[in-house]
C-alpha cells in the first residue's frame, strides 16, 4: 500500500536529498585536497593529476549519459540509493588501490557513479515541491552541495593526518552506504515514481531546441566550477605556498562563497516568482548578475594577500552557484517532467566534457609554464558566453506552465 506524500515526509526527503549531495561534493574533493600529500607519495606530475582529473570527468560524461535515463526509468525513490550506494563503494576503492592504474580505475568509477547525482537530485524537487517553491529547492540544495566543498577542507586534511589519506576515502564511502539505507527506511510505503513510466515514444529529447540551450550552457559554466573544483587547492599552493591543514580555512571561505550564492539566487527567484516578475526577466537578470561575479577571477593571480584571494574565489564561486541554480530552474521551466532526468543527464554529460577538457588542458599548461593567467582569463569570460547562448536560442522565456505542460506536483 503507497501512501501520501506528506508535508513531513516531503521535507524529511529533502534534507535527504540534500545531505547526498553533501556526500557526492565530498567524496570527489578528497583527492583534491589530499593532492600535496597524496602526489609526495606517490610520486604524481602536474600533468598526472591533470590526467587523473580528466579521466574523472570523462567517466562522469559518459555515466551521464545513462544517469538520465535510468532515473527518468525507476524514478527517484530507487535511483537515489542505487547512486549514493554505487559512488560510495567508488570512493572507498580509492584507499584500496597502490598504483597510478588502479587510481586512475577508481576515478573514473567514482565519475560514471556519481554521476546519478546531479539528475537525481534535480528530479527529486521537481516531483515533490510545486512550482513556485522549486527556485528556492534548487537554491537550497546547491548551497547544501557547496557545503560538501567547505567541509572537505576542514574535516578532510584531519582525517588524514590522524588515520592516513586512505582512510578519508574509506570513511566517506561508509557515510554513503549509510545514508542509501536511510532513504529505502524514508521512502517505505510511498510511491514517488511520479513520470517514471511515461520515457518512451514521443519526440527523441536531443533534437530538441531546448536541449541544447541546457547543453551549451552548461559546457561553458562547468568548464569553470571543475577548473576551480579541482585546481583550486593547487593554485593556493603555488600562489601563497598552502598545504594540509593550512588550506582549510582558507578554502572552506573560499567554497563557502558558493553556498551563499546558491542561497541568494535560489530565494530571491522565488521572491521574485511570487510577485509576478516573469520568468524571462528573472532568469536572465539572476544568470547576468552571476556572470559578472565571476569576471573579476584573473586579479586573484596579481594578489599578494591570501584573504583577498579568498574573497575573489569566494565571489566567483558565489557567482557559478548562482548561475547554476538558474540553469536548473530553466530545465523545470522549459522541459517537461517526464524528460527532466534525461536533459539534466545530457546537459551534464555536455558540462562533463568541458570539464574533462580543462582539467587536461589545466595540466598541459601548468606543465608548460604558463601559469594560471590563461585558464582565469577563459573563466573571466565562460558564463557571458553561456547567457548569450541562451538568449540566442531562446529568445523570450516561457515557463510550461504557461502552455499547460506541467504536471502537479505529488501532493498537490
Amino acid at each position: 500500500m503507497t501512501a501520501r506524500l506528506t508535508p513531513f515526509r516531503r521535507n524529511l526527503l529533502f534534507a535527504l536529498a540534500l545531505s547526498a549531495g553533501i556526500l557526492n561534493l565530498v567524496d570527489r574533493q578528497i583527492i583534491a585536497v589530499l593532492k600535496p600529500t597524496i602526489a609526495a607519495e606517490l610520486h604524481w606530475s602536474d600533468d598526472d593529476y591533470g590526467t587523473l582529473a580528466a579521466w574523472f570527468q570523462t567517466g562522469a560524461a559518459f555515466g551521464f549519459l545513462a544517469a538520465g535515463w535510468i532515473v527518468d526509468r525507476l524514478g527517484v525513490k530507487w535511483a537515489n540509493p542505487l547512486g549514493v550506494a554505487a559512488w560510495s563503494v567508488a570512493a572507498m576503492a580509492h584507499g584500496w588501490v597502490r598504483s597510478m592504474v588502479g587510481f586512475t580505475a577508481a576515478r573514473i568509477a567514482l565519475g560514471a557513479t556519481e554521476a546519478m547525482g546531479t539528475p537525481s537530485g534535480v528530479k527529486t524537487i521537481a516531483t515533490i515541491f510545486p512550482t513556485h517553491l522549486r527556485s528556492a529547492g534548487f537554491g537550497l540544495s546547491n548551497a547544501m552541495n557547496s557545503m560538501g566543498a567547505v567541509l572537505a577542507p576542514l574535516a578532510i586534511p584531519f582525517v588524514a593526518a590522524e588515520y592516513g589519506w586512505r582512510a578519508a576515502f574509506e570513511l566517506a564511502g561508509a557515510a554513503g552506504l549509510v545514508w542509501a539505507a536511510l532513504w529505502l527506511v524514508a521512502t517505505r510505503g510511498v510511491d514517488l515514481r511520479g513520470d517514471a513510466a511515461r520515457t518512451v515514444g514521443g519526440r527523441l529529447f536531443f533534437f530538441e531546441r531546448r536541449t541544447w540551450v541546457i547543453a551549451v550552457a552548461k559546457v561553458l559554466s562547468d568548464a569553470t566550477w571543475w577548473l576551480l573544483l579541482f585546481w583550486m587547492p593547487d593554485y593556493f599552493h603555488r600562489q601563497f605556498g598552502l598545504s594540509g591543514t593550512g588550506l582549510a580555512v582558507p578554502l572552506a571561505f573560499a567554497y563557502g562563497g558558493a553556498a551563499v550564492g546558491s542561497l541568494s539566487s535560489g530565494f530571491v527567484s522565488a521572491r521574485l516568482l511570487g510577485r509576478g516578475v516573469s520568468v524571462n526577466a528573472l532568469r536572465k537578470g539572476v544568470m547576468l548578475a552571476s556572470a559578472l561575479c565571476v569576471v573579476p577571477v584573473p586579479l586573484a593571480l596579481g594578489s599578494h594577500a591570501v584573504w583577498q584571494a579568498v574573497a575573489i574565489m569566494a565571489l566567483a564561486l558565489a557567482g557559478h552557484q548562482g548561475f547554476s541554480t538558474s540553469l536548473f530552474g530553466l530545465i523545470a521551466d522549459i522541459v517537461p517532467r517526464e524528460k527532466v532526468g534525461r536533459v539534466t543527464g545530457f546537459g551534464s554529460f555536455c558540462g562533463n566534457l568541458g570539464g574533462t577538457a580543462i582539467s587536461k588542458i589545466s595540466g598541459l599548461v601548468l606543465a608548460a609554464g604558463l601559469g594560471y593567467a590563461p585558464l582565469f582569463g577563459f573563466a573571466a569570460v565562460s558564463y557571458l558566453l553561456a547567457l548569450g547562448w541562451i538568449h540566442l536560442l531562446l529568445g523570450r522565456i516561457e515557463g510550461l506552465e504557461n502552455h499547460g505542460n506541467v504536471a502537479p506536483a505529488i501532493g498537490h
